[in-house]
Parts: C-alpha cells; structure tokens; sequence
C-alpha cells in the first residue's frame, strides 16, 4: 500500500491553446472561480492570487447547495513564467506544476503529496477532475 511518506501523486492534461493563454487563465482569479471544482455541484466562489515566491492564494471551494465549503491555499515557492509554478499548502504538503508549451498546446504536469485522510486514487481523481475542468473551461473561451 502506498503511504503519505514516500509517494506524490500526478496528474497531467494536454490542453489545445498556448502556454501563455494557458497561464493566464490558470492563474488570474477571474479565470480560477471558473473552472477550480472537481464536480458540476461544486464551485469555486472566491479566488485571491498573488503569483510571486513568498505570495500567498487562496480559492474558497464550496458546494453549490451551500451544505460546506473549505478555503485551499499555500504560499508560492517558485514561480518561472510560463513554465513552472511550486507552493506550499497550508497544511505543509507540496505541490510541483509544470507547464511544457508547443505551439498551439500546453501539456500541465501537476505533482502533489498527497494528504493522509482519503485513499491515493480518490485525491488523484479529484485532482485530475479539477483539471481536466481547468481544459475544458480554458479550450472554450
């Protein structure tokens, strides 16, 4: 069994646009509270980013029926435009996002420790439903 301590967890997309429209809607908060849920019932409300090493975000996840909601956030420990994105949540857990242009593509690389709570393949597949929902939203507008 996979445990906490020495496994991360990653999940990718290729996305059909350009690094820089890819960037962009990843990290601007009118983009982010579009598209940052894992499910049709769940919405982002509130995005706050300050896309800097040492800069903070946060996103207010939450149900759409109002029944809970949990801020995500952390603090950027790299950030190289276009290219790579690295923080660390609140809860001390890492995160490694990587962002390879080529063209009219831009396949996204996201690595994560994962938390101790829920199985392995339920935080992947939520992750990976925050971002195959990140495609979707960014390939049509």
């Amino acid at each position: 069994m996979e445990t906490v301590n020495n496994t991360t967890i990653t999940v990718e997309a290729t996305v059909n646009a350009p690094v820089e429209k890819v960037w962009k809607f990843w990290n601007e908060p009118q983009h982010i509270t579009n598209w940052c849920a894992a499910s049709d019932d769940w919405h982002a409300p509130k995005a706050d980013n300050d896309l800097k090493v040492g800069g903070k975000f946060s996103t207010t996840m939450a149900a759409k029926d109002g029944s809970f909601s949990f801020e995500f956030g952390g603090e950027y420990t790299k950030v190289e435009n276009n290219k790579a994105i690295e923080y660390t949540m609140g809860d001390g857990r890492k995160v490694w996002i990587k962002f390879s242009g080529n063209g009219n593509e831009t396949k996204v690389i996201e690595t994560f420790d994962p938390e101790s709570q829920n199985p392995i393949e339920m935080q992947r597949g939520g992750w990976q439903a925050i971002l195959d929902n990140f495609k979707k939203y960014t390939e049509a507008n």
